[in-house]
């Protein structure tokens, strides 16, 4: 065979080989998981500056003017967002006794029933902030000074539709409001920033889901969970009713299940034997996630707390997820005999937060400054955790644009 045919059959064998081992063109499109890329969406940079947006309001009082100042800003950003259906919870709150009114801390949740989960480690008093003089800062001093006084409350949400089934949805929540005299950036402008991104998210137009998402960001969580238990109160029984008839429109659609996010960024481990807690956060944090074992619907709860803790597994970028059965005092406890209910958090609700392992929780020492990127770091992941369940939970897929 002449040499320049040798070369040129060599050329045509290698050139084929090449081609074999690429893979089709479509191919690669075909695998883009479609979830990933949402979960892609969220940035830490935009989540610190969500927090950061809320803590101008201070501690966000309820029955203060920041607080329904607070109310109006987080409305506007979720407009911002596309999330436009904007709707508000009107009710009206009368503390039960003076000591509400000071922030005393509340006793435990009589809905969250027996099997609460034992303290552990060196135990440390958990307890509520009312010294103004212990905030250093002197303009959020005089930020925080406006007390609460009794009357209407306000509570907003906004929701995305389902395109096949706008009748049924997920509840996403946090609380607003926080006390303490400093800027309640981790309870809970944490978890209420974490909602708004995910609204912001899922309201993207290229977004489309099989069921509805609501995103709700509840008042007067420190006073007892009354905002929560307004909503329930005043819409448990509307779910899935069709209004106006015919129209195709669900005010409130059947309940799916209920989520619930309350201080999402400290965990640096339990109190050393003289009360003080290492500066830097643990090697074994992680995503806590919670069910109420003693709920109607535990055994739903429990399924749906794994299927997060598997969505951490494939969308989390940096830590691990943990589920346990002792949810109590959150939003969520309202929804448990109702709906499938769960709570993400930083630590364990009963056994760690109760044994004082977050020393800024309900202190002037809850503000933004305070957190490091790890902290900030962990609150992220939760929201990639939630986003990445419930994207699958709700069919969620991205339109091709053409």
């Amino acid at each position: 065979m002449p040499i320049q045919s040798s070369r040129s059959l060599i050329v045509f064998l290698c050139t084929s080989l090449a081609w074999s081992q690429q893979a089709p063109p479509t191919s690669t499109a075909a695998t883009v998981d479609p979830i990933a890329v949402m979960v892609g969406r969220l940035d830490l940079e935009r989540y610190k500056a969500t927090i950061k947006g809320l803590t101008q309001f201070g501690d966000r009082r309820q029955g203060t003017d920041r607080n329904r100042a607070a109310v109006d800003w987080i409305e506007a950003q979720l407009k911002s967002y596309g999330c436009t259906n904007t709707e508000r919870i009107h009710y009206t709150y009368e503390p039960p006794d003076p000591a509400a009114r000071t922030g005393v801390r509340r006793p435990t949740d009589p809905s969250a029933g027996p099997g609460g989960s034992r303290r552990r480690g060196n135990i440390f008093p958990d307890t509520v902030n009312n010294d103004s003089m212990k905030q250093p800062d002197v303009k959020l001093r005089e930020l925080n000074s406006q007390p609460s006084t009794p009357g209407p409350r306000e509570e907003v949400y906004c929701t995305k539709i389902g395109s096949k089934h706008p009748e049924q949805m997920y509840i996403l929540g946090a609380h607003m409001d926080g006390i303490g005299w400093g800027e309640a950036a981790n309870d809970d402008g944490s978890g209420t920033a974490l909602v708004m991104e995910l609204a912001r998210v899922f309201s993207s137009p290229d977004v489309v889901t099989d069921v509805s998402i609501r995103f709700a960001l509840w008042n007067n969580e420190e006073t007892g969970l009354n905002g929560a238990r307004a909503y329930v109160d005043q819409r448990k029984d509307l779910q899935g009713l069709e209004s106006p008839a015919g129209s195709g429109k669900y005010p409130e659609p059947k309940w799916l299940g209920m989520v619930q996010h309350d201080m999402m960024l400290f965990d640096h481990g339990m109190p050393l034997k003289d009360g003080t807690l290492p500066k830097q956060q643990r090697p074994e944090a992680d995503i806590n996630i919670e069910y109420q074992v003693t709920s109607k619907f535990a055994d739903q709860a429990m399924a749906m707390a794994h299927k997060f803790q598997l969505a951490d597994d494939k969308y989390a970028t940096d830590y691990p997820a943990n589920v346990g059965p002792h949810m109590t005092n959150t939003d969520s406890n309202p929804f448990m005999d109702l709906t499938p209910a769960i709570s993400l958090r930083e630590v364990e609700r009963g056994a760690q937060m109760g044994s004082g392992w977050d020393p800024q929780h309900h202190q002037p020492t809850d503000v933004y400054s305070f957190y490091n990127d790890n902290d900030f770091r962990l609150g992220l992941n939760a929201a990639q955790t939630t986003l990445g369940a419930i994207a699958q939970l709700s069919g969620a897929t991205l339109t091709v644009s053409k």
